[in-house]
């Protein structure tokens, strides 16, 4: 049996992304989880905001917050990923 935690996980993608690459940015990044024995409970868009300082050149970004059940691994792989990803500019990753 796989030990399952809840986390929130909040990320910030670029702002030059159309609705469109978000969508599909989004719906990969639920994948990681839901490809990894964990669920994804609850996404939530909240929207284009104003960033507290520049992070990459940028002064906005999109915020997406996720609410999962994940394992230890599926959470490790979110954040090789969202590292790796060039539209995610910023993410965290918090064990309720």
């Amino acid at each position: 049996v796989k030990l399952m935690k809840k986390y929130e996980v909040m990320f910030i993608i670029r702002p030059n992304l159309d609705e469109q690459a978000r969508e599909a940015l989004v719906a990969e990044i639920s994948e990681v989880f839901t490809a990894r024995a964990s669920e994804v409970l609850n996404v939530k868009n909240m929207g284009l905001r104003e960033l507290a300082y520049e992070i990459a050149g940028e002064k906005k970004g999109f915020y997406v917050l996720l609410n999962v059940n994940a394992t230890p691994e599926a959470v490790k792989e979110f954040e090789r990923v969202a590292n790796i990803k060039e539209a995610i500019i910023r993410y965290i990753t918090v064990a309720e």
